[in-house]
């Protein structure tokens, strides 16, 4: 009875406080909590190296696409501790995470009981910052069995890895499935992994798996392990930046890590000039060992016997061209095709049939009749070397003559119709340019006849001059040497040229590969029938292919000789191009820009690239707003989750472009504005079960974070 009363009294009484209020029209409510602001998280990863080499790759991938990262070195004595207050802090009453992804060299580098793992530990759990553990041994700690449990322990060389459902619907999702690993030396472990099974009861998904040895069963080699709140992407195997299986990969470990939203951009990208159409080439001799009409041979020695192209050699590039969907860049001279009607009666049947196709290609000035536009070469000598006037300066080409080899090509080209970009300019050998060790000071005629032509672009020798630099009104782009010899129209005439400049004296060489820094020699001469399918085309496609995987959008170059006779240049490009096209989605395509284009990219690479190790840029997320500062002039490079829209006073509009499962490109901030503002698609929060890797979504506001006395950026190496 007496709790019958008290609840009676108590809700008599409440009653009776209810009546009140409404007849006092309502009392002031009880103070309520304003609410945490939601945290800022800065998008800048966290990279600690051991000096291992699969740290050095992810860094080494962030820096191509311009993504900004700190290192800290675990073996400098003089790096900052990692602790809470180096890892997050507070920007204007709001908690803000200096990181957004953190990158060790394995799932623990540190000591056990060690005070960093704790607070990377409770740093990631707070803020659901992702972590990915550059290359780690399968074990329970990492959500995998030991691989003595039925597992791999040993090297991975030539396995075929395979992309899973997951890995396909997830941070993958841009490679097409299965892919080998390197396996360029039987007799060197170039890469070694650990394949397992996920440990019983371990939330682990497995993104990259590959087969057991001797069996049926696949073990992971990329997966993400969710534990204590925490996301690992767990990598099992170790590899360098240059080997394929990690370039394929690491665009995905990235989106990863930063779960689609980032600054930089990304593409795979690949272009070919074809040098001296409408001129012909030398011929190498394969019995003198040089090249006749050329300066490795000596005045008179031998007799010329030149390569150039037929009528057929143009209808075969057409339709390879259209074929591959994948449009060639002609580098001309016209006056090679005056001299050759000159003396045949005015006929030019190669010419013909090139200006009549002239819109299956695209066309660069290469001058007029190709001659060396940099210093008077005297070629009485092996290796030739520069004419000195009687003072003993440098005899060069004049500003006149350069001026008239630009302008009397680009009239020739109005007359014949090509579709020209007037901008562009590749001049003979590069001539012009320094070239060690004769010229090593660009001819000082070169800029103001590049000034007086309105030329802005300047093709360079990329293994010689292979940074973008200013030339009078022009800037370089460099271009990739293809080891496809311009003196060279049939198989067999590569092969003896290869063999002459790559096997040693004692084996009828030259001898140029002995004691080089640069180049090895071949343990044997190449068997001249087989040399080029089975040693030179694999060996060149693979390393074009490198460059294309790596970010990198300078185009490669051949000469015209290449699509004649035999065709040499078709088996490499057709390797390359159909390798790529196993490899990759739909959604990922070759991009193949022409020679303006790779100019513009190189320039606004570079500007981005400065900003950023100066720290000039600033970029952060709240929310589903992503907040980016860069210097004026200066356009902004990101990638985001597909449906980001930029945010702008007159209303949203898109954001970059589609690839490879995101959106990227660059946009200048806008007039009045002092940055670029974001608006990301909405997501699961990025630590919920059902939020997966970022393909086209974009993650929602992360949690609250406790907020801590603002301090200054510890000294790690900033990028």
């Amino acid at each position: 009875m007496k709790r019958i009363r008290v609840r009676r009294t108590i809700r008599t009484t409440a009653l009776a406080a209810g009546a009140l209020i409404t007849s006092l029209g309502g009392l002031p409510a009880a103070p309520v909590q304003a609410a945490e602001p939601a945290p800022r998280i800065d998008l800048r990863v966290l990279v600690v190296t051991d000096g291992g080499p699969a740290t050095a790759a992810i860094a080494a991938e962030l820096d191509s696409a311009g993504t900004p990262y700190t290192v800290v070195d675990l073996a400098d004595a003089a790096r900052p501790v990692i602790d809470a207050a180096f890892l997050a802090d507070e920007v204007d009453g709001r908690p803000r995470a200096r990181y957004q992804a953190v990158v060790l060299p394995n799932d623990n580098p540190f000591p056990a009981g060690s005070p960093e793992m704790a607070a990377l530990t409770a740093y990631e759990r707070t803020h659901a910052i992702p972590q990915v553990d550059a290359y780690t041994y399968a074990q329970p700690q990492a959500g995998l069995e030991y691989p003595v449990n039925g597992g791999y322990a040993g090297p991975v060389d030539g396995i075929t890895a395979q992309v899973t459902a997951a890995g396909k619907d997830g941070p993958f999702g841009y490679l097409d499935g299965a892919f080998d690993f390197e396996d360029n030396d039987p007799s060197v472990d170039e890469s070694w992994g650990f394949l397992s099974r996920p440990r019983a009861g371990a939330d682990f998904t497995t993104y990259v798996d590959a087969p057991l040895p001797g069996g049926t069963a696949r073990g992971s080699l990329v997966g993400e392990y969710r534990h204590d709140g925490r996301r690992e992407l767990v990598v099992t195997f170790v590899a360098n930046r240059h080997q394929q299986q990690f370039r394929l990969l690491a665009r995905g470990i990235v989106d990863w890590m930063t779960q689609g939203t980032r600054l930089g951009t990304s593409r795979n990208w690949f272009s070919v000039h074809v040098d001296d159409v409408f001129a012909s080439d030398d011929r190498w001799d394969t019995e003198l060992d040089c090249t006749p009409g050329d300066v490795d041979c000596l005045p008179g020695q031998g007799t010329p016997n030149p390569i150039r192209m037929t009528p057929d050699d143009v209808g075969r590039a057409v339709e390879w061209s259209r074929t591959r969907n994948f449009t060639l860049d002609l580098a001309y001279n016209g006056g090679g095709s005056v001299e050759y009607r000159e003396e045949h009666g005015g006929s030019d049947p190669l010419a013909d049939r090139l200006t009549a196709d002239r819109e299956a290609f695209r066309w660069i000035n290469h001058t007029y009749d190709h001659p060396y536009l940099g210093c008077e070469q005297d070629v009485s000598v092996v290796p030739w070397k520069c004419a000195t006037n009687a003072d003993g300066s440098v005899r060069y080409v004049g500003r006149d003559e350069i001026s008239r080899q630009i302008a009397d090509n680009r009239r020739w080209a109005e007359r014949a119709g090509l579709p020209l970009e007037s901008g562009e300019l590749v001049t003979g050998e590069h001539s012009g340019l320094k070239l060690q060790p004769q010229q090593p000071e660009d001819n000082p005629h070169l800029a103001p006849a590049l000034a007086d032509n309105g030329v802005t672009w300047l093709a360079s020798d990329n293994s010689r001059d292979p940074v973008q630099r200013q030339v009078g009104p022009a800037l370089t782009v460099s271009r990739h040497p293809m080891n496809v010899f311009y003196n060279v129209g049939r198989a067999a005439e590569q092969v003896d040229e290869y063999n002459w400049i790559y096997t040693s004296r004692a084996q009828g060489g030259s001898g140029i590969c002995e004691g080089s820094a640069t180049t090895t020699c071949l343990d044997a001469p190449l068997d001249p029938a087989t040399g080029y399918p089975d040693h030179i085309v694999p060996l060149e496609a693979r390393i074009a292919l490198g460059h294309v995987l790596a970010n990198d959008p300078r185009p490669h170059f051949i000469h015209q000789s290449n699509l004649a006779e035999d065709r040499i240049a078709y088996p490499v490009l057709d390797r390359i191009l159909d390798q790529y096209s196993a490899l990759y989605a739909d959604d990922t395509p070759l991009v193949n820009p022409r020679m303006k284009d790779v100019g513009a990219e190189l320039r606004e690479r570079a500007a981005w690239d400065r900003a950023v190790k100066d720290g000039q840029v600033t970029a952060y997320r709240i929310g589903d707003t992503v907040t980016i500062s860069a210097p004026a002039g200066t356009a902004v490079r990101a990638t985001m989750p597909a449906g980001t829209t930029r945010v702008l006073a007159d209303g949203p509009a898109a954001f970059g472009e589609p690839y490879a499962g995101t959106v990227s490109g660059s946009v200048p901030a806008g007039p009045g504005e002092d940055g670029v503002t974001l608006s990301l698609v909405s997501a699961p929060p990025a630590g919920s079960p059902s939020a997966g890797p970022a393909r086209a979504t974009s993650p929602a506001p992360d949690g609250p974070v406790p907020a801590g006395a603002a301090r200054p950026v510890p000294p790690g190496v900033e990028r």
